[in-house]
């Protein structure tokens, strides 16, 4: 029942090339950055990740990015790396942009074990009628579109088909971990989390601070151990502001 590894190196070891990755986070908040770090050491490629976001230029998932390991991107923002968006323009990186709350659920979906559901984001655009550009071709024309997506009506509404999302691995952050792979969340990190975890078939969990079992009250678990597979300490001096904004001091 012990989860806990010696490492980030050992925990993400037997990530493939061309491996399906849920990745928590928020901006930069509650990213699992110790695992990342150890991922670009591995030079693995091919990557297809789902993330909330990219990271940045040169933080979190930005750090893949650059380094040329990631091909696939499913995200719902994209607007804090200049990496990306020139990948993407340059058809180097396929992407799909899904609406934040359709990715979260399609992750809870994915946990759950339900294969689709129908929401009503996206109808009347052109995620519903597709041709959206997931890759540019070298000339800028579109090599490979968006498909339509099922439309039903209920309740004289309409609603679109969308797939749940299951990942070969997934990569969290959390506050607390216990040896048996009970996690807590702190605060904003509470996002996408849960939802990698729980889509993940094989999840890999990076905290803050490792206790042991019985030492978090069972009523203060954020997600339970049945979701979580390795658990390694994460380096606390990988933390940073995404946008730092300050007041001038008084009188200037």
């Amino acid at each position: 029942m012990d989860k806990v590894v010696a490492s980030a190196s050992e925990a993400v070891a037997d990530i493939p090339d061309r491996a399906v990755l849920a990745v928590g986070g928020f901006g930069l908040s509650g990213i699992p950055s110790t695992l990342i770090a150890a991922l670009v050491e591995t030079g693995t490629t091919g990557l297809m990740v789902v993330s909330n976001n990219c990271g940045v230029d040169d933080a979190g998932l930005g750090l893949l990015l650059r380094a040329g390991q990631i091909a696939r991107m499913t995200s719902s923002y994209v607007g804090e790396n200049k990496e990306f968006a020139r990948q993407y323009l340059q058809g180097e990186l396929e992407v799909e942009l899904v609406p934040q709350g359709t990715l979260a659920e399609r992750l809870r979906a994915g946990g759950m074990g339900i294969p689709a559901f129908y929401t009503p984001a996206g109808v009347g655009t052109l995620l519903e009628e597709g041709g959206l550009p997931w890759r540019y071709g070298i000339d800028g024309t579109t090599a490979v579109a968006s498909p339509p997506k099922e439309v039903r009506e209920f309740g004289s509404r309409r609603y679109l088909l969308e797939e749940a999302i299951t990942a070969d691995f997934a990569l969290v952050r959390a506050e607390v971990a216990d040896r048996h792979g009970n996690l807590v969340f702190h605060a904003a990190a509470r996002n996408f989390n849960p939802l990698c975890a729980m889509a993940g078939r094989t999840t890999l969990v990076e905290a803050d601070r490792i206790v042991e079992p019985g030492q978090i009250a069972p009523d203060a678990v954020h997600l339970p151990g049945v979701f979580v597979d390795r658990i390694v300490a994460a380096d606390p001096r990988d933390k940073r502001i995404e946008r730092r904004t300050v007041r001038q001091p008084a009188g200037t």
